[in-house]
């Protein structure tokens, strides 16, 4: 009889032993696969935020470049003129133009400070009210109704104080983008 409990017994461990086997084989399987399922979402959700990363990176610097022209346009618009009522020769074509730079300038802008990071905003701020002024300060002149101390030579000087801020403006953006140094003088 003992023979047989113990055959019995070893039978029963046998079958107990390889139905274990196949139970933790079939955990760790599931384990491993459950691993392997939360690298991928771990990587999937890493690639959507490069990708939302990027694209921001991307709309900022489409944002910058479209500002930084709209403000040079502007800025070459104002010299034709300037140089147009110092020959007395201001027409209509330079008027709108000037006009048309300055509507697309307003709107770029707009536009941007929607985008623009604080800093970046604080720098094409001050750059669009020194635009502004010497819109301003143009528009006074061609129609005659320039203010005490407005004349050619004054514009001159504003137009010639217009670069800092236009170029501070530009300088900010580069860092911003990562292309300038922070530490590296506008």
């Amino acid at each position: 009889m003992d023979s047989a409990v113990s055959q019995i017994v070893i039978a029963v461990l046998g079958v107990g032993g390889t139905l274990a086997a196949a139970v933790i084989t079939q955990r760790g399987a599931d384990r491993a696969r459950a691993r392997e399922l939360e690298h991928t979402r771990r990587l999937q959700q890493d690639e959507r935020e490069y990708a939302t990363l990027q694209a921001r990176f991307e709309a900022r610097r489409t944002c910058y470049a479209a500002l930084s022209a709209g403000t040079r346009d502007l800025a070459n618009a104002m010299a034709k003129v300037l140089h147009a009522l110092e020959a007395g020769e201001v027409t209509e074509e330079l008027r709108s133009e000037l006009d048309r730079a300055r509507r697309d300038h307003r709107l770029r802008h707009a536009e941007a400070q929607m985008v623009l990071p604080d800093p970046v905003a604080e720098t094409a701020s001050t750059a669009n009210r020194h635009l502004g002024a010497m819109y301003g300060l143009l528009m006074r002149l061609d129609q005659g109704t320039a203010r005490q101390g407005e004349s050619l030579d004054t514009a001159w000087e504003s137009f010639d104080k217009l670069w800092d801020p236009l170029w501070k403006m530009r300088h900010v953006m580069r860092v911003d983008l990562g292309i300038t140094p922070p530490d590296q003088h506008a």
